[in-house]
């Protein structure tokens, strides 16, 4: 099973000096959807602005269920009007968004299943799995000023073609339940954090394609 672009792409980022993790600086520009974000302190962290003592440690069972990719959705045009929505609140054409979307959220892994510790992969008729524990988080700072968290699991047991670490980031810096979010993995933890290319992004499985837009329009 092969898990391409949350590695290569990072290939590219690093080759033109744009990343550097912990206190450096990320081209880390692209904007989400905070709709499940209710206090106004949570709606501050998911912009990226908070301090370092509101950063607290998550379990993996804040990202327990069963996630699928949004890939699909983008390529297939369900998320055309994603595009154009935002391109009319934006800098870019709508063509542009749907480009830098397409790079970024680009995966073959179509279907993650976290239970418990335990978090498998699926591309395709192929899954890995593999069981993890918490390795901490890290706090990047990103080249518009704002932050983000990157919170961080290794594998301690597993299939070999199940990832080394896996690293959450869903603009929530204190445990609660994630809606979405974008997952990188790899098998070096450092290199992962420098990612800022691809960032595979999971909606919940029982989202059909209408479901997912609706989520995305909301906001």
């Amino acid at each position: 099973m092969s898990f391409p672009l949350s590695a290569l792409a990072l290939t590219a980022a690093l080759a033109l000096g744009t990343a550097a993790h912990a206190h450096g600086t990320h081209d880390h520009s692209h904007d989400h959807d905070h709709d499940h974000a209710h206090s106004e302190p949570e709606k501050t962290a998911a912009t990226g602005y908070f301090e370092d003592a509101e950063v607290q440690g998550r379990d993996l069972s804040d990202w327990e269920g069963e996630w699928q990719s949004v890939y699909p959705y983008l390529m297939d045009g369900t998320l055309d009007p994603v595009m154009e929505h935002k391109a009319e609140h934006g800098d870019k054409a709508a063509e542009e968004y749907r480009a830098y979307y397409e790079t970024g959220y680009r995966t073959d892994v179509d279907h993650i299943t976290i239970a418990g510790d335990r978090v498998s992969f699926t591309e395709g008729d192929q899954t890995v799995t593999g069981t993890y524990a918490d390795d901490g988080y890290e706090i990047l700072t990103y080249a518009k000023g704002n932050r983000g968290v990157r919170y961080v699991f290794r594998k301690t047991e597993g299939d070999d073609g199940a990832p080394e670490f896996i690293q959450f980031s869903d603009h929530i810096i204190a445990p609660q339940v994630s809606h979405h979010y974008h997952l990188y993995w790899g098998d070096d933890r450092d290199v992962l954090l420098d990612e800022i290319v691809n960032w595979p992004t999971y909606y919940p499985a029982d989202l059909d394609a209408q479901g997912i837009l609706d989520e995305m329009l909301a906001h």
